[in-house]
């Protein structure tokens, strides 16, 4: 069985995490290809390493002195290596680098880069294991994208069979040129390597015991979910849930890999496992999870019923085209529809962007609705479910919060609502309320067996 065993920032923050990584790897022969991005913080109010390198470029751009910022990137790296009795020559590595920082001599994606090169070093003697770097074998085209099928053909040419470690978040050019992915790319670096290397498990390791089904921080008694699908997943990402880096699960899911996420500090707990499938059925929670984002704007149209009807949506979706901005959610009615955008899309536009469809589709109305936030209900058990929808929406009405926009995807594995955003706390912990109990998320069985029936609707069935 091969594992790939991705461990985030918060895992490899300093010496002491080193040790619970190396325990990790230990316990486990199949755990034998490690990613790593760069330390991350050590405690509240701490800053990430790779934070500081960019710092640093800011600083050498603008000819401002960056000596105590790479005095602390530095020391960060002495300590671990101090206290693990390391013998890579990472003082003078470091200098060399930092000689060359202070320089101008890197570009900005291969200084922020070494952050990931000089944890994996580090790591890689530690655990015993050769040291691959991801300049090496992550191909990269010149125009930024991942050029899969090199990257694949490296891995199997470069790796060591018998295990490596990788630093995440970067490739390279075939000419050299250092390349980064999103930030949070390591999750993607891991997920790349897992698909090259025809893994049977990706492991992401963090500092959480996997997806939660709702904000712990705003649902004190949410739970971690046990198994998830990758389209739940994709839902959850997108709305707000942060665990995992979205982009990450293509590779994998591409390669039919499953995915777990695993807390580095707690590895005894099972976290959540992500699959193509999971089982859908009685005893299966009828949520997965409930989650949601702040700072939406709902432009409202209304159609001058004078105007032709055909190509009217067309042209007023044209001018949020011509703006770059993208429309999250298209409520609709017979002669109007409204078009939730992200407020950061259009802070500085928004005003210029109503103009403009004024001017194109001449409407009887235009209203702008700010201050939105959304929530996503999302459950494969949601599928073909009577009466779900109407507990939600019964529940949030009980609860005093008033619903202004109402979306399911075609799949069915979401309802998406738009409240107010000081109603945000309040419906998503009515929401998870609603279709929980004492003991976490209820059953499909248990939802069903507790609902009242409405004799009304029994005589109409006979």
């Amino acid at each position: 069985m091969i594992k790939i065993a991705k461990f985030g920032g918060s895992s490899v923050a300093d010496a002491e995490h080193f040790k619970k990584i190396k325990a990790i790897v230990d316990a486990d022969p199949a755990r034998r290809f490690v990613v790593v991005s760069a330390c991350g913080r050590r405690f509240k109010g701490d800053t990430k390493v790779t934070d500081l390198l960019y710092l640093v470029n800011a600083h050498v751009k603008y000819h401002v002195s960056c000596e105590e910022l790479l005095e602390d990137i530095g020391q960060r790296y002495f300590d671990i290596a101090d206290e693990l009795e390391l013998t890579y020559p990472i003082r003078e590595e470091f200098a060399a680098f930092a000689e060359r920082a202070r320089s101008g001599g890197y570009s900005t994606e291969e200084l922020v880069s070494r952050g990931e090169y000089f944890t994996a070093r580090l790591m890689a003697e530690y655990l015993g294991l050769p040291f691959l770097d991801a300049a090496t074998v992550v191909a990269f085209h010149h125009d930024g994208t991942l050029s899969m099928n090199r990257t694949s053909e490296l891995v199997q040419e470069y790796g060591q069979q018998g295990g490596f470690v990788m630093p995440g978040f970067y490739g390279a050019t075939r000419e050299g040129q250092i390349k980064l992915l999103d930030r949070g790319g390591g999750d993607i670096s891991g997920s790349i390597l897992a698909k090259c290397l025809g893994a049977d498990l990706y492991e992401n390791w963090t500092d959480v015991s996997g997806f939660y089904s709702a904000d712990p921080r705003i649902v004190p008694e949410a739970q971690p979910i046990a198994r998830v699908t990758y389209e739940e997943l994709r839902e959850l990402s997108y709305m707000g849930a942060s665990v995992l880096h979205e982009e990450a699960v293509f590779p994998v899911r591409e390669a039919g890999i499953p995915l777990v996420i695993k807390n580095t500090n707690a590895p005894q707990d099972p976290g959540t496992i992500i699959s193509e499938t999971a089982d859908e059925g009685e005893a299966e929670p009828i949520i997965t999870g409930v989650t949601g984002k702040r700072g939406f704007v709902a432009i409202n149209v209304a159609r001058d019923r004078t105007k032709p009807r055909v190509g009217f949506m067309r042209r007023a979706l044209s001018v949020f085209e011509r703006y770059d901005v993208s429309v999250e959610h298209m409520p609709t009615g017979v002669d109007r529809f409204g078009a939730v955008v992200q407020e950061k899309d259009v802070h500085d536009s928004l005003y210029s962007l109503v103009g403009d469809i004024q001017q194109e589709v001449e409407p009887l109305e235009i209203e702008v609705v700010e201050g939105l936030a959304l929530i996503a209900t999302v459950g494969r058990n949601l599928r073909g479910r009577a009466g779900i929808s109407g507990h939600l929406f019964g529940m949030l009405g009980q609860a005093g919060v008033s619903v202004r926009m109402i979306s399911q995807s075609c799949d069915e594995i979401n309802i998406i609502i738009g409240v107010e955003e000081k109603d945000f706390d309040l419906a998503i912990r009515t929401i998870y309320r609603a279709f929980s109990d004492e003991n976490g998320i209820v059953k499909v069985s248990d939802l069903e067996a507790s609902a009242p029936v409405d004799p009304a609707l029994v005589a109409l069935h006979k």
